[in-house]
């Protein structure tokens, strides 16, 4: 760091900041581990969907959507005492005990945190869509590997 600004940053900063006055609302992506192609299915969804729902619960995830080798998902903090990263890890840890090695992720997730309802409308638009442009479904509402854990308000 120069001046406090990041020169030639290689991985994403660590943490959300969470704000009392903002949107808190994070969108994430997580890969599998050597971008296997074990996620896009009933048994995959099921379990994430009910960690996410019954164990999970420091964070409250909105929609998500799971393709063969990453998930894409929308959360919010509802217990401000643990890190996005903790989280992660939690709910990672949980799902590979459930599916076994088969249910493997990769270290760590991609987020970013959203300032407006318009972004994450845009976002989950785009999300919505990568099943159509890898040409598994003609229409992104057949995709069967998505869902909504909470039904949460701007």
């Amino acid at each position: 760091m120069v001046k406090g600004h990041f020169i030639n940053r290689q991985t994403p900063s660590k943490g959300v900041r969470i704000s009392l006055h903002d949107s808190n609302w994070v969108f994430l992506t997580v890969c599998t581990r050597g971008r296997s192609p074990w996620l896009a299915n009933e048994v995959a969804r099921r379990a994430l969907h009910e960690i996410w729902l019954h164990h999970a619960t420091t964070r409250l995830v909105s929609d998500y959507l799971l393709m063969p080798d990453h998930l894409h998902l929308f959360c919010a903090p509802y217990d401000l005492s643990f890190q996005i990263e903790r989280w992660i890890a939690f709910w990672k840890y949980r799902t590979t005990k459930v599916l076994g090695e088969y249910g493997a992720f990769q270290r760590g997730g991609f987020h970013h945190r959203l300032r407006t309802s318009e972004s994450y409308a845009e976002k989950w638009q785009y999300v919505r869509e990568n099943p159509v442009r890898a040409s598994l479904v003609a229409n992104h509402d057949d995709w069967p590997y998505q869902g909504k854990v909470h039904e949460i308000h701007w």
